[in-house]
């Protein structure tokens, strides 16, 4: 039987990852991606290095559709040549549900059968340990696939799976890129309106181009970076699994701050550079988000307040947690991150304007 390699891909960890690498922050909607040359070129690194042609590329993402179907992007994904599509599903809070688990199942079923000789292993989460030794108990090679953040290093691998892996290699930084690209919104006209003088039917002149609104604040006047707390971060810091928001809400995540009329109390018990290193990391993620978010969006966002969407909530712990290099958040720097996140909000939009 002819030697193989293949691929496996936690997508929540790439696009992350890589989310993080291109905007600073792990938001994925701030992001758009060529997949179609991503996985190409995934494909042709991974049997460069292995020496072997690759069998195929497992993709795992959570469905979003229904009970887990996927979404018309997954749809497309799972259409390349040699990509198959391995989904989970999402809760109604948000919560990926099962991708792990899928990933495990393949690592452990995979190796057993020898359906391949390597294995590449886009991830960097602890949980997968246990499988990816399970596979090599049965002859094959597992080796850790990183995406490498801006120094070029693997970023957010926990060091446990590092140890029990056959090595760790990072993607090619130029594939990350020149496939990943910050999300460009479009500008939003101002409102149209016609002169009383204007006579029905009578051409108008040239407005000229539409111009950005100068109330808006742009992400370079949001980003005030404090600096940096290299105590605080690993070398390989740990990307956490996506945490269930939590609030009677579901998708959103319910806190109580300074800046919503109510006082939770969370500074008192934090060090000055943990309070920097938050107010950082909300920042950072408020102004990637409000550089794609429309007019709808930041009216949606206020008007919800103090509700946090499970997309932005997940964004500002994983951000946190890499950061700090730990895979789990105490409930006080919880509850102060999603302070500063309302604080962070405020600044972006001091008029509350949409």
């Amino acid at each position: 039987m002819r030697s193989h390699c293949a691929i496996y891909v936690d997508v929540g960890y790439l696009l992350a990852s890589a989310a993080t690498r291109v905007t600073g922050t792990s938001l994925r909607s701030a992001v758009v991606i060529s997949y179609p040359d991503l996985v190409t070129r995934l494909i042709a690194q991974a049997e460069t290095l292995s020496g072997l042609p690759a069998l195929r590329v497992h993709w795992y993402d959570a469905g979003t559709r229904g009970s887990g179907g996927p979404s018309q992007e997954q749809n497309a994904i799972g259409m390349l040549p040699r990509v198959k599509l391995r989904l989970g599903r999402t809760s109604p809070n948000g919560e990926q549900k099962g991708v792990d688990l899928r990933i495990g199942l393949d690592l452990a079923s995979h190796g057993r059968g020898r359906v391949v000789d390597v294995i590449y292993l886009v991830s960097g989460d602890d949980d997968l340990t246990e499988a990816v030794e399970e596979a090599q108990s049965h002859g094959v090679q597992v080796v850790v696939l990183a995406v490498p953040d801006a120094n070029g290093r693997p970023y957010a691998v926990s060091s446990h799976l590092i140890r029990e892996s056959d090595g760790i290699v990072t993607i090619d930084s130029t594939i990350i890129d020149e496939t990943v690209h910050v999300r460009q919104r479009a500008e939003e006209p101002l409102p149209a309106t016609v002169p009383v003088s204007v006579a029905a039917g009578e051409q108008q002149p040239d407005a000229g181009p539409v111009l950005a609104r100068p109330d808006v604040p742009t992400p370079a006047d949001l980003a005030r970076p404090k600096p940096r707390v290299p105590a605080l971060a690993s070398h390989h810091p740990v990307m956490p699994a996506a945490p269930a928001p939590s609030g009677p809400a579901a998708g959103r995540t319910l806190v109580y701050s300074s800046s919503s009329g109510g006082d939770s109390g969370y500074r008192t018990g934090l060090t000055a550079a943990e309070r920097d290193l938050i107010d950082e990391v909300c920042h950072g993620v408020v102004a990637t988000w409000a550089a794609t978010a429309t007019a709808a969006d930041r009216a949606g966002l206020l008007s919800e307040k103090p509700y946090i969407p499970s997309d932005l909530d997940r964004t500002l712990l994983t951000d946190l947690s890499a950061r700090l290099g730990v895979y789990d958040i105490n409930d006080e720097a919880r509850g102060d991150l999603r302070e500063s996140f309302w604080d962070a909000v405020a600044e972006a939009f001091p008029r509350g304007h949409a």
